[in-house]
């Protein structure tokens, strides 16, 4: 029994030593790894002050000549000392800080403070990069504002012997310019005086000035030719060709008031003579938008000219057309009111009908009205014409709608008139059909005439007495006049095929039984059968007799069929 309890006892035990010297182990990297941490930050913080900065200062305090320079010294110096006996202090306790932590195995905090520290020490790091690159500027300064000043001069010089080259193309910019070389010519005489006392921080500021000042240069001088051509040359040609050519048109009666040219050209000149003075001042802006858009302003001018011209030639031919189309409609709708009591009496026409001639007519009333006011304002020259052009096409599209309208009604009106004179010629057509059915029926001898046919052709007769009847009705009903006429024309049409039908049966059977009369001696079936269809045929049994003798005949000759055209 004691040596079962000890096998897992033993392996018990086993087992917990190994996990005791896992734990060891885990806990012992995990300190020499959070160790590793604190001796990186603690050469992090060791590179803050390190040598550049002190380098960097010591050049600094051999160039010291000037009371700004020193004043600046003074403050990097401030900063520097803050860096480095306060914050350098503090970050130096925050790292011993971690490294206990670390011996007293309270990871947790050390990993927190570590976290501290970094955010500590890059916000420092910052610090010190920035003092340092404000110390270089004024370590480096002279090598690199040498370097600085030698491309800006060569830029200079460009522009100088460019404007040398084209003074005659900045005009009026012309004294400002040279003003401007003046400045810069003596800013760079400022920066060798300013560069042999060592005053560094007024050379950054020269230095600042010169490169926007010589870039200003190239900028105006590449832009402002184009400018000065426009604002002194191109723009007072085109002002002094819109004055002749305005002048010369209001000589010519053409109204051009609305344009409003003496305004915009006064205009113009101020804001062109504005422009120039702002460019004097070297600043461009808007300048070429502006500029531009006023020539664009005298391209529309001249269009709108050559507008008036064409619209006054179009305006004297189209009020013309329009007078002719007007007096067209003028007289259509005068003889349709003369005759309105004629049409009136004569077709059933609507109360709403009617009402539709009399708008149409108060309409023309008005389009006649505004007419007048048209060709007076034309006549006068009060109005430009390129807006009398589209009061006029306004015009003539209502009076196209109205003659629309009008050509409506009077359709309907001539189809009332059409319909009348179909429903006569139509008359007559199946009064002839009638007459030639009746006709058909008396040439041949019909032994039986059906009941039926009788009450049709009574039928038919009844109608075309009913479209007698509205023919003489006054006003006639045009709509009640149509469906007599179609249904007397279907009649008449059903009895003249009727009558054809029992005509073409009758010679069938009478055909049929001459032919079969060959084999009655020869075959009595075949004499039984037709002496049959003779019998039927007397009764006006037209359609069974010819079944019997077709039934018998095709026994002893088939042939026939196709001499009579007959199907089995």
């Amino acid at each position: 029994m004691n040596n079962k309890l000890l096998v897992p006892m033993i392996v018990f035990l086993i087992a917990f030593c190994l996990i005791i010297i896992i734990l060891i182990i885990i806990q012992s990297k995990r300190k020499k790894k959070l160790k590793q941490t604190i001796e990186d930050l603690d050469y992090e913080k060791n590179k803050l002050i390190g040598v550049p900065i002190l380098s960097e200062l010591s050049k600094v305090r051999e160039l010291v000549k000037t009371d700004d320079l020193k004043q600046k010294l003074n403050e990097w110096d401030e900063t520097f000392k803050d860096i480095k006996e306060k914050k350098i202090d503090n970050l130096t306790d925050l790292i011993t800080d971690a490294d206990f932590m670390v011996d007293r195995k309270d990871y947790k905090g050390a990993i927190k403070k570590i976290a501290d520290i970094e955010i500590l020490i890059e916000s420092l790091k910052k610090k010190t990069d920035n003092l340092l690159e404000e110390v270089k500027v004024i370590t480096k300064s002279e090598e690199r504002n040498r370097s600085i000043i030698t491309k800006l001069k060569a830029i200079y010089r460009e522009c100088e012997s460019k404007f040398e080259r084209t003074k005659k193309d900045y005009g009026p910019l012309t004294e400002s310019i040279e003003t401007f070389l003046e400045k810069i010519d003596k800013s760079f005489k400022k920066f060798e005086a300013y560069m042999d006392k060592n005053d560094y921080v007024s050379v950054e500021k020269i230095v600042i000035d010169l490169d926007k000042n010589i870039n200003t240069l190239k900028e105006f001088l590449d832009k402002s030719p184009d400018l000065v051509l426009i604002a002194t040359l191109m723009i007072p040609n085109k002002i002094e060709e819109t004055k002749t050519l305005y002048f010369r048109m209001q000589r010519d009666g053409f109204p051009l008031d609305y344009l409003n040219i003496e305004y915009n050209i006064k205009e113009i000149e101020n804001k062109v003579a504005n422009i120039l003075e702002s460019m004097k001042s070297f600043k461009l802006e808007n300048a070429d938008i502006e500029l531009k858009t006023m020539l664009e302003y005298f391209n529309t001018i001249f269009n709108s000219f050559d507008k008036e011209r064409e619209s006054k030639e179009i305006f004297r031919e189209n009020i013309k057309k329009l007078k002719k189309k007007l007096e067209g409609i003028n007289k259509v709708v005068y003889d349709i009111y003369l005759q309105m009591d004629d049409i009136k009496s004569t077709y059933d026409l609507s109360e709403a009908e009617i009402s539709k001639f009399n708008i149409i007519s108060k309409n023309l009333e008005k389009i006649n009205e505004d007419y007048k006011v048209l060709f007076e304002h034309g006549k006068g020259k009060t109005f430009a014409y390129s807006k009398l052009v589209e009061e006029l096409d306004g015009l003539g599209n209502r009076l196209t709608r109205l003659q629309d309208d009008l050509d409506y009604r009077l359709k309907s009106i001539t189809s009332m008139k059409d319909d009348e004179y179909r429903a006569k010629e139509q008359l007559n057509m199946i009064q002839n059909l009638l007459i030639q059915s009746k006709n058909k029926l008396k040439e041949y001898k019909i032994p039986v005439i059906p009941n039926s046919y009788y009450i049709e052709l009574e039928e038919a007769g009844e109608a075309i007495r009913e479209i007698i009847k509205e023919l003489a009705k006054k006003p006639i009903v045009i709509k009640i006049l149509n469906i007599r006429v179609d249904t007397a024309r279907d009649l008449v049409f059903k009895i003249y095929n009727k009558t054809n039908d029992i005509v073409k049966s009758v010679i069938a059977c009478e055909n049929l039984i001459t032919y079969g009369n060959r084999y009655r001696t020869t075959y009595k079936e075949i004499d039984d059968a037709l002496t049959e269809a003779e019998e039927l045929f007397r009764k006006g049994k037209y359609k069974q007799s010819m079944d019997i003798s077709i039934k018998a005949i095709s026994t002893v000759d088939e042939s026939f069929i196709s001499k009579f055209n007959l199907d089995k």
